[in-house]
């Protein structure tokens, strides 16, 4: 999630996980460093809102908001 700009700190990340708002295909992650493949769905409880984001890509490095924009698809309205 850090790498592909969902949230500021992989330290956000990682607790995000360890709380219980995060689902990859629909089950509750309670690993932070669980691996994710492309076409995995990862939910999201974020700020008030709930993001479903299909994973579509990845990248060697953590790069810029444009770039970090490929690497999933929103599956779901975004509202904010």
């Amino acid at each position: 999630m850090w790498h592909a700009r969902v949230v500021k700190a992989r330290t956000s990340a990682a607790e995000l996980v360890e709380s219980g708002h995060v689902r990859v295909n629909g089950t509750r992650e309670k690993s932070p460093g669980h691996a994710v493949k492309v076409g995995d769905v990862i939910t999201v409880a974020l700020d008030r809102t709930v993001r479903v984001l299909k994973v579509t890509g990845f990248n060697a490095r953590r790069g810029d908001a444009a770039s970090a924009r490929v690497l999933y698809e929103e599956l779901s309205e975004r509202k904010e």
